[in-house]
């Protein structure tokens, strides 16, 4: 049985502590309130939402920044974003975003979950990002699990 020295031990303890502390990242969005509306509402721009998990924290304004994780797909289910494959959240200000986020992230509060189904007119419309994998006028779905509001 080989033996370790004092300093070896504090480093294999130390190496131990951390790793007890180190919190590990979902790969998909987080857990959906039981009362959560299976309808979707929507708003008078064509935006449509339903809250998937109400939060306890603040809403965000207009211009606020936030930390969010989301997903995103295309209405025939094909992903072309998501944070949590990234094992990223993300910070932006809701300024600098399509407008559906910016609306729909206005309607949920930190530690909230959020669905939103944005029209092309609110999304890219016919200028999609080059290389996303988004065609011209198509309508985006996210899942997006609001953080916090900084």
């Amino acid at each position: 049985m080989r033996r370790f020295g004092f300093a070896s031990f504090a480093v294999c303890l130390a190496i131990t502590l951390v790793g007890c502390n180190v919190q590990t990242r979902s790969s998909s969005p987080g857990p959906i309130d039981a009362d959560a509306p299976e309808e979707f509402s929507s708003t008078d721009s064509g935006l449509q939402y339903r809250i998937l998990r109400k939060g306890n924290g603040n809403m965000p304004g207009p211009t606020s920044r936030v930390v969010v994780d989301y997903v995103g797909t295309l209405d025939n289910g094909i992903e072309f974003d998501s944070s949590y494959r990234r094992s990223d959240p993300t910070s932006f200000r809701l300024t600098d975003v399509v407008r559906g986020w910016t609306e729909g992230l206005q309607l949920v509060s930190e530690g909230g979950m959020i669905e939103l189904k944005i029209p092309a007119e609110l999304g890219y419309g016919n200028s999609p990002p080059p290389g996303s994998g988004i065609p011209i006028g198509a309508t985006l779905n996210f899942i997006v699990e609001l953080h916090e509001i900084k």
